[in-house]
């Protein structure tokens, strides 16, 4: 039991689920199989030849490619957030995947992470990367700023920045579409304005961050669906009929919160007085194996529907996450969605074929909601990191393993734990614990970024705990055609919460 987590929205459940390892899903004579020429323009696989391995050059260049990090100040500023690790591998191609990372500037406060798993095309998670923590920003800013703001639109000077972000130099930014956005996001502020209008002379109570964070997720998404109801505007409702779902970390003053809607996961690492380390997941995930997301789907539809609202596990036998950003054809009525396959052929072409039709046995909408599930917990010395990722990592790793490989590698402790061979134990199996730990050590003096050492193992761990670089080589030579048949993207951001161990 956690002592001081509480979900608001919900209830976490921490049982231990069973762990699908990447073997059970890509057998290794599978796997032995397949062969991409190197340096070809070929994509076509040649089957009984063993593909050529790459050189650890080659691995760390793709493992690489979109690690980022950033350490904080020391000091209040940094609101118990010593630094952070983040990377990110495709599956499709282009991936899907976003990330964002920011740091509220005087005003709001705190400091900002989130994973964001795009489906039917990235111009979702795109869009809401770029957009939400703004909204965030609006929904805890005091009035009293919220009025300066508008003051120096009014006055048409320039509006001072609310967030410091932490990009890597690849993340991808918004094409188009500013003006409309920040239109959007100046009516969110001019309401909260007016909402309060009639309490300005009396002192103004303290926003939650829970309740911040609710009206953040929800009014972006309904930014996003007014938006694309200009059906002559492309962008906006490109981003509307793709969909993504989100989960979000916010670290003020020693206090984490999470937001989050869909798949992805918040696990916290705790390391215990013992040296131990072990995983408390923060996150529910929103789909047809959480006993209580399911119930909640069918409580909002007429019991007629009780067979069709969720069929083969996903919503209207389509859609896995029950929750998520964009997906009007989840959201929208259905005359505004013919509308929509009439008018804009083009933008449909742009999206998934499932995007391009009505759902079947769509009576009842919506669907879909983007209500976020938020975790308060007050961040204690034996909370040392959160990891945010995509459900792809999750596929591949259970958190406990997870937690494990990030505060072995945190503390070095890997480096320095005897072995002690019990009773019975033979040289065999002995050697096989010491090439276990040099595999490991090895793995651990590689990466600095703990993202990028969580890709290595998820993608080339052997099954004794160690990476087989002959794996690892293997899965990332897949091309993106067959690699999504293997993995989804991955998107990981660790977060270092309190002073590493020395």
């Amino acid at each position: 039991m956690l002592g001081r987590t509480r979900t608001l929205t919900g209830r976490c459940r921490f049982e231990l689920q069973q762990c699908r390892s990447l073997s059970s899903s890509l057998p290794p004579s599978e796997l032995s199989r397949l062969h991409y020429p190197a340096g070809s323009g070929s994509r076509k696989y040649r089957s009984g030849q063993e593909a050529e391995q790459m050189s650890l050059a080659q691995i760390n260049r793709i493992l690489k490619a979109n690690e980022y990090s950033r350490t904080f100040p020391r000091g209040p500023a940094s609101h118990g957030v010593l630094g952070f690790h983040s990377n990110m591998l495709p599956s499709n191609h282009p991936g899907e995947d976003r990330r964002s990372s920011a740091t509220c500037l005087p005003g709001c406060g705190g400091v900002q992470f989130g994973v964001f798993d795009g489906h039917a095309g990235s111009a979702c998670a795109l869009a809401v990367s770029q957009r939400l923590f703004y909204y965030i920003a609006i929904a805890t800013l005091p009035l009293k700023t919220l009025a300066e703001l508008e003051r120096a639109v009014e006055e048409e000077r320039a509006v001072p920045p609310l967030l410091e972000w932490h990009k890597h130099p690849q993340d991808h930014s918004c094409p188009d579409g500013g003006a409309i956005s920040f239109q959007s996001l100046r009516n969110y502020w001019q309401e909260r304005l007016e909402d309060k209008e009639e309490e300005e002379e009396e002192e103004e109570e303290e926003v939650t961050m829970t309740s911040a964070l609710v009206s953040a997720f929800r009014r972006l998404d309904y930014d996003l669906s007014v938006e694309a109801q200009a059906f002559s505007l492309s962008s906006p409702l490109r981003a509307a009929l793709s969909g993504c779902t989100a989960c979000v970390a916010h670290v003020s003053n020693g206090v984490l919160h999470v937001a989050n809607l869909g798949d992805s996961r918040a696990v916290l690492g705790i390391q215990e007085p013992n040296g131990h380390w072990s995983a408390v997941s923060l996150t529910n995930d929103h789909n047809a194996q959480n006993p209580d997301e399911l119930q909640r789907i069918l409580g909002e539809h007429p019991s007629s529907e009780r067979r069709t609202v969720v069929r083969h596990d996903r919503l209207l036998g389509l859609l896995l996450p029950f929750r998520a950003f964009g997906d009007v054809r989840f959201k929208w009525s259905a005359e505004m969605l013919s509308r929509v396959y009439e008018t804009r052929p083009d933008i449909l072409s742009a999206v998934s074929e499932a995007a391009r039709v009505l759902p079947p046995h769509y009576l009842t909408p919506p669907y879909l909601s983007a209500q976020p599930e938020v975790t308060r917990h007050r961040i204690r010395p034996v909370d040392k990191f959160l990891v945010l990722a995509t459900d792809g990592l999750w596929e591949l790793m259970h958190r406990q393993t997870v937690v494990r490989l990030v505060g072995e590698q945190l503390t070095g402790q890997i480096l320095t734990e005897p072995i002690f061979p019990g009773t019975g134990v033979t040289l065999g199996s002995l050697q096989r614990l010491l090439l276990e730990r040099r595999g490991r050590v090895l793995s651990v003096l590689e990466d600095q970024n703990a993202a990028t050492h969580l890709l290595r193992h998820a993608l080339g761990d052997d099954g004794y705990g160690a990476v087989a670089p002959n794996r690892l080589s293997k899965m990332l030579s897949l091309p993106p055609e067959l690699a999504r048949r293997y993995r989804d993207d991955i998107t990981i951001t660790v977060i270092h919460l309190n002073e590493p161990n020395h």
